[in-house]
């Protein structure tokens, strides 16, 4: 398990920085109406699923350690994450969409498992498209970055204020703006600049 580094997910040491650390932040989050999610994959290294038996393992894994399931060895402690965001951006693509169905069918256990993606922008997704047609998904996030043709995707402040957003907000489809970062939303403001135009 990599965390980017946010915490130690092997370490139940007070002084090395578990991540178990992080479950009151979680719940503070939750307790404020945030959603707290698990991202899957990323732009480096590799991963793949090997079959849908092994799909279904992995959700097992997912629901017992990070959603409502129980283990010993849950690596944010306590805390209950409120989904799984798929940022699967290499391999076959193949088997994503048995995963998103096995997370999918934990909601019927009581609390709702959000499932979200990130594609890339060219349509369909190579990686994630399969798992997209299975309409299990709560929300996408377009990644409009490091792909062709979007470039590097970021936008300035005014120009999306200014340009994109009056476009697009009355589509029916529109639902807001998603930061990639919130350490460089911190940096940045950019979040507080664009606040009362979303």
């Amino acid at each position: 398990i990599n965390l980017a580094g946010h915490c130690d997910p092997y370490s139940h040491d007070p002084y090395s920085h578990p991540c178990t650390a992080l479950g009151a932040d979680i719940k503070s989050c939750q307790a404020k109406g945030i959603k707290v999610m698990l991202s899957i994959g990323g732009g480096a290294g590799s991963y793949s699923l090997a079959s849908s038996d092994d799909a279904q393992q992995v959700a097992t894994y997912l629901w017992n350690n990070f959603l409502g399931g129980s283990s010993s060895s849950r690596p944010l402690g306590n805390a209950i994450l409120d989904g799984i965001d798929f940022d699967i951006e290499g391999g076959s693509g193949l088997y994503w969409d048995d995963l998103a169905r096995y997370l999918s069918s934990y909601s019927k256990r009581g609390k709702k498992v959000y499932l979200t993606a990130a594609p890339q922008c060219p349509f369909p997704d190579a990686s994630v498209g399969r798992a997209l047609k299975t309409g299990v998904f709560d929300y996408v996030w377009v990644q409009f970055y490091n792909n062709p043709p979007s470039g590097s995707g970021f936008i300035p402040a005014t120009d999306l204020t200014s340009k994109v957003l009056p476009a697009i907000k009355g589509s029916a489809k529109y639902g807001g703006v998603m930061l990639w970062s919130k350490y460089y939303d911190d940096q940045s403001g950019y979040s507080n600049s664009i606040k009362s135009d979303v």
